[in-house]
């Protein structure tokens, strides 16, 4: 080909990257080019294509005896940090499982399936609702204190629409990994006497806690050698606190060796989507907005997205998977016309008791390290207790420059036990249709006498806890130093699609199978029929990658032992 001359060097430039060549390899294809007693500026000087190029430089290199020029081969550009799915173009497949939601239950279904058909030809997909905000766990980042994470979690969340006035402090986030984005990373167990009362049998559950733990890099020594911990632990042990205990974090502290990969060290559901991508493929879509479950004669069909433009899709699937939140899971279910009695009832979460207090410091030894410190429930206390530091993972070594006879902040959060009742409830407000053409919810929430009680003794529990420890209590920044937290602000809803035997008192069966639908499933917090004084998440990825194990089995596959 010829080419036009106008500017001698960035043309050059230009000519090589086209052609996929060095500017020296050019010269050598039409020495003329760099004459230096011709000038070409202004002229037509011939340059050969790609093909013919390579094939001439392959033919000198093996006339002189050399190796071969690498060909170049064609690649397919990615435009994003995780390979996304247009809506349109997964409205042209039929998945074998479909998943709603991008959450921790959502995350765990994808993950298990991937890492369980790695050789399979199934097609599966997952979408969410919300759009990305940030490729990790917002505690990887180092542009982060427990300060700007609250912050940031209180711009990017909204209102839950219908909590008032019953569940004011309520809040949704929809982004791509729910909101394992910003949780505490908190991954005790539900004690056994709390698992004897749901629908699966407690040895299977420990079963599957420890397939979560090690998915999710659960460890019991992150504060290790940190003095704030071990002498606040001893004197707790001898003031008969004898369960007291460094709390368990969903923390990757495994030091990197032979080219191990550790770059996010708290998991969210990210990690469980990375994980799954490095088994296998999935489509992914953002932005997609699933507002009605399709079903036919007692089978599950597909379900209908509509995009940001308002633009309806029909995604077909023989399997859904619905992990959409303990507010939108059962939402779509109400507004697909899906009618079980349990649907939306027992909507349950935990009494919350926050406390302030300060230490003296003058007995600990640098390093200080975190504080992180449970002191769970027992049979004659319904409550579980949570110590921490002013910074609860964000511990640098600036901090040894904190004067050693001086004072730093303790915070204690109690979770009490709520039991779950059939009026604690969402129903839709026929009244307020959103942007998408679906009602809103109406949150109808209140605590028993009991679960007042509860909230008594827990508060009791916390300043004798303080006292032993020897903390004191004392109000910062105008809040108490011991107050409850308004109803719906601590984010461990869950109970409206229950798992359970009886249709009558549960919307799905022990599989978490939707009763009465084939191919119908829930695997999120709303799938909980029972949680009693922890943190949940653990417990909701556990179920989930049971239920993902179960639809394994539907397709007449085992699932694999490790």
């Amino acid at each position: 080909m010829k080419i036009w001359v106008s500017n001698k060097h960035e043309t050059l430039r230009v000519i090589a990257i086209k052609n996929r060549l060095s500017i020296e390899e050019l010269v050598l294809l039409n020495p003329q080019i760099e004459n230096p007693d011709l000038d070409i500026t202004g002229k037509s000087v011939y340059l050969p294509s790609a093909t013919e190029a390579n094939n001439e430089i392959q033919s000198r290199a093996s006339s002189i005896g050399s190796i071969p020029t690498c060909p170049v081969a064609p690649t397919e550009m990615l435009n994003n940090w995780i390979p996304l799915t247009p809506i349109s173009q997964m409205a042209q497949q039929e998945y074998d499982v479909l998943i709603i939601g991008t959450g921790a239950g959502g995350g765990s279904v994808l993950w298990r399936l991937c890492e369980q058909w790695k050789r399979q030809g199934k097609r599966i997909g997952i979408i969410e609702r919300g759009n990305q905000v940030i490729p990790t766990h917002a505690r990887n980042l180092t542009t982060m204190n427990q300060e700007r994470l609250t912050a940031y979690f209180s711009y990017l969340s909204k209102p839950l629409p219908g909590a008032m006035p019953e569940y004011p402090g309520a809040r949704q986030l929809f982004a791509l990994g729910g909101r394992t984005l910003f949780w505490y990373a908190f991954t005790p167990r539900m004690h056994s006497w709390d698992l004897a009362k749901w629908p699966i049998p407690v040895h299977e559950m420990e079963s599957y806690y420890g397939i979560a733990e090690q998915v999710m890099n659960v460890t019991g020594v992150f504060a290790e050698g940190a003095s704030f911990t071990e002498i606040l632990l001893e004197r707790l042990w001898l003031r008969g606190h004898s369960k007291a205990a460094p709390l368990p974090i969903a923390a990757d502290i495994v030091p990197q060796s032979a080219g191990q990969i550790h770059t996010d060290m708290f998991t969210s559901s990210i990690s469980l989507l990375a994980r799954a991508l490095n088994q296998r493929p999935f489509d992914l879509a953002i932005n997609a907005r699933a507002t009605q479950i399709l079903h036919n004669n007692g089978k599950v069909t597909g379900v209908k997205v509509v995009s940001p433009d308002k633009t309806a899709y029909t995604l077909k699937a023989k399997t859904v998977v619905l992990s959409a939140s303990t507010f939108e899971t059962p939402r779509l279910l109400l507004h697909s016309g899906f009618q079980h009695r349990a649907l939306g009832h027992f909507l349950t979460n935990q009494s919350f008791v926050q406390a302030t207090g300060t230490i003296s410091t003058a007995d600990f030894p640098i390093p200080w390290g975190p504080l992180n410190i449970m002191i769970p429930q027992k049979p004659d206390t319904p409550y579980s207790v949570l110590m921490t530091g002013p910074e609860a993972f964000y511990w640098y070594p600036v901090t040894i420059e904190r004067p050693l006879t001086g004072e730093t902040t303790v915070n204690f959060y109690g979770y009490g036990k709520v039991e779950p009742r059939y009026e604690n409830r969402i129903t839709l407000n026929p009244d307020k249709i959103d942007e998408y053409g679906v009602p809103e919810i109406k949150v109808h929430f209140s605590l028993s006498e009991a679960d007042w009680n509860v909230v008594g003794h827990m508060t009791e529990g916390i300043k004798r806890i303080a006292k032993d420890a020897g903390v004191r209590l004392v109000s910062k920044s105008g809040k108490p130093s011991i107050c409850l937290t308004p109803l719906g602000d601590l984010h461990h809803d869950s109970g409206t699609c229950r798992i359970g035997d009886d249709p009558n008192t549960s919307v799905a069966n022990p599989y978490g199978q939707i009763h009465g639908v084939s191919g119908l499933y829930v695997a999120d917090n709303s799938a909980l029929p029972y949680i009693g004084a922890e943190n949940h998440t653990l417990t909701t990825i556990a179920l989930a990658i049971r239920t993902a194990d179960h639809i394994i089995r539907q397709e007449g596959m085992q699932p694999k032992t490790k």
